[in-house]
């Protein structure tokens, strides 16, 4: 619940209090004033005094309750006064008589003012809380968009909002979500895989015919920005069907019911509507694995608990397919994960090379381009790059065609919004001093000649020293020719060479370490520790594992699964690898000290240069040629 919220039901619960304070103030105000100003209480001794002074006019018994009310004067003058009967005083009347008082003895009927009585201690505050209700429940319905006259009371809470117990689902139809699979590239797995369930929703005849039944569920798991939201939205536009989206955390309610409302609502509305597909995006933040940190009450495991009730509950036959999002699969709780509930788990992970293109053209047809546009370069270049990604690297590239005035994007255009993805734009606030542009020349070259000189490894596309918003001063790119997906363990050690190329640069010329390799630091330890603890690379332990995996399409690392001794060991082993890519660096930029000066001086004056560049002074004839290092001793 948020904060907005909170200060509603405050508000409204301050409200009711005020008006049940000021309603018995007024009424006890009232109460007093009216019986002061009406009636007067007086002895009978004063009663009377009162007659046989002829002042009482007419006197009225009352048998009930043994009362005399009495009057004097006329008109404006006239005075009601009431005391207790005398209960041995039997010449009363005679004495009534004797001065001309006008008596009457009556039973009072107090049954009208025992019901006006009720309905001013009963029926009035009902009225003024319902009245305040009905007022607070506009109101709160005008705050979140809906002005409709009904308002509810219960569910598990006080609060008197609009569409307590609704789902709130977003219903778009088939053809209105604007998707299908043409619109989906890099996934041809996941398509597949999902293509069945558009059969079953278009033709169940043929599937009940032979006896198989409609998956109940699918769960797509993945990265973030790989397109999960637009396949399932892609799969109701295939089939034409309605398509229910809500996100997971809208089930998860302050007060304990809510939640488990809005699950039987939104299975309710889908039975309705069916076939039909209900899609819950970041199904982690309702279906989280129940344990003992959870309490029997806990809100999410009474809506977790409901929603395994109404995905076992519900005829798949009718054409109802549920399908949900996550990218943190490990935290999810079992029994949500059984067949018969989610029975697809369906991986959505990053693109491939062919994959980025694919979605690089999707993309490109939405935006004018010069002819000869080449999106091969643009996808070998983003490695690890998801769909969102490679979306907002066109975007960025259309973005700066119409800052420089063009109304076609150009290719250097699209090279310039990698880079800006990458590293960020370029920050043209910060001016290096000329000895710290040396110390970023030599440092991007050192990296750039450890690349080249590696076997088998990416050659250099880039090299810049500009600085970027990311806070990098300068970087190097490397473009693999074809993607791999196996890396050995000499690739791996050639990679942390690479990342140990710009401190060897500076240590070599400068005799001097600067701050810059921080980032070159931080990524040869990950992939150092990988090598020990996933990989089983090393040579001390073997092949064993030593870490676990802990959130894996969201970059979580490992996490350690050894006892603190071996743990000691590990961190050896890993400065030993490290230590033994940084002292490869170094050999190799000794032996490459002379191309190191030049190129290093050339980077300075032109600040980027291409890798084409890059090698054809590194591998130019002028008695310097590059020598390749030897491998270390074994």
């Amino acid at each position: 619940m948020d904060m907005n919220e909170n200060k509603r039901r405050r508000s409204m619960l301050l409200y009711i209090l005020i008006a049940l304070i000021a309603y018995l103030a007024i009424s006890q105000t009232l109460g007093t004033n009216l019986t002061a100003r009406q009636v007067q209480d007086v002895s009978y001794t004063e009663f009377l005094t009162m007659v046989d002074q002829d002042q009482v006019k007419k006197v009225d018994l009352n048998t009930g309750d043994n009362t005399l009310t009495f009057t004097t004067g006329e008109g404006e003058s006239e005075k009601i006064y009431e005391t207790t009967m005398w209960p041995g005083d039997s010449t009363l009347i005679e004495r009534l008589d004797e001065h001309n008082v006008d008596a009457d003895a009556n039973i009072p009927d107090t049954s009208g003012d025992m019901w006006l009585m009720l309905l001013i201690s009963y029926g009035l505050p009902i009225l003024i809380f319902l009245g305040i209700g009905w007022w607070l429940n506009r109101r709160m319905k005008k705050a979140m968009g809906d002005d409709g006259p009904s308002m509810n009371f219960g569910g598990g809470g006080f609060g008197m909002g609009g569409g307590l117990g609704k789902s709130n689902a977003k219903e778009i139809k088939g053809e209105e979500t604007g998707v299908t699979f043409k619109d989906v590239a890099g996934q041809d797995e996941a398509k597949e895989s999902l293509q069945e369930i558009v059969s079953f929703l278009k033709n169940p005849e043929k599937y009940n015919e032979i006896g198989a039944r409609c998956p109940r569920g699918a769960l797509l798991v993945g990265p973030p920005g790989t397109g999960k939201t637009l396949l399932a939205k892609a799969v109701a536009g295939e089939a034409g069907v309605t398509f229910f989206q809500i996100a997971g955390s809208a089930f998860v309610e302050m007060f304990v019911g809510r939640g488990a409302a809005k699950v039987r609502d939104l299975f309710k509305q889908a039975s309705e509507k069916a076939p039909c597909i209900v899609f819950i995006d970041e199904i982690d933040a309702v279906g989280k694995r129940r344990d003992s940190s959870l309490s029997s009450n806990d809100e999410r495991e009474q809506t977790l608990n409901q929603l395994l009730s109404e995905m076992d509950g519900f005829d798949n036959h009718k054409g109802i397919v549920v399908l949900a999002a996550t990218n943190r699969p490990e935290t999810l709780d079992q029994a949500l994960l059984r067949p018969g509930r989610f029975d697809r788990r369906i991986p959505v992970e990053l693109p491939d090379l062919a994959g980025r293109e694919a979605i690089l053209k999707i993309h490109a047809d939405d935006v004018k381009m010069e002819r000869g546009i080449d999106l091969g370069v643009v996808a070998r270049s983003t490695p690890g790059a998801s769909g969102a990604d490679l979306a907002n690297i066109i975007n960025e590239a259309a973005l700066r065609a119409v800052r420089f005035g063009r109304n076609r994007v150009t290719q250097e255009d699209l090279l310039e919004s990698v880079d800006v993805v990458i590293a960020g734009e370029k920050k043209k606030s910060t001016v290096l001093s000329q000895h710290e542009k040396e110390v970023v020349s030599y440092h991007e070259t050192g990296h750039a000649i450890v690349a080249a000189m590696q076997k088998g490894s990416a050659p250099v596309s880039k090299i810049t020293i500009v600085p970027r918003t990311s806070g990098a001063l300068g970087f190097t790119m490397q473009v693999e020719e074809d993607e791999h997906f196996l890396t050995t363990r000499q690739e791996a050690k050639d990679k942390i060479a690479v990342l140990c190329g710009g401190r060897a640069a500076e240590e070599l010329i400068f005799n001097e370490m600067t701050t810059g390799a921080s980032n070159d630091i931080e990524k040869a330890t990950q992939l150092a520790r990988a090598m020990v603890t996933q990989y089983g690379m090393s040579e001390k332990f073997g092949m064993v594992q030593l870490g676990q995996p802990a959130s894996r399409y969201l970059g979580g690392g490992s996490q350690l699964t050894c006892s603190e001794g071996t743990a000691q060991e590990i961190d050896a082993e890993v400065q030993r690898l490290v230590e033994e890519g940084h002292q490869t660096a170094l050999r190799t930029l000794r032996e490459n000290r002379f191309k190191l000066h030049e190129i290093a001086h050339y980077l300075q004056k032109k600040e980027t240069i291409t890798g084409e560049e890059f090698m054809n002074i590194l591998t130019r004839d002028d008695g310097f040629a590059p020598k390749m290092p030897k491998p270390p001793a074994e």
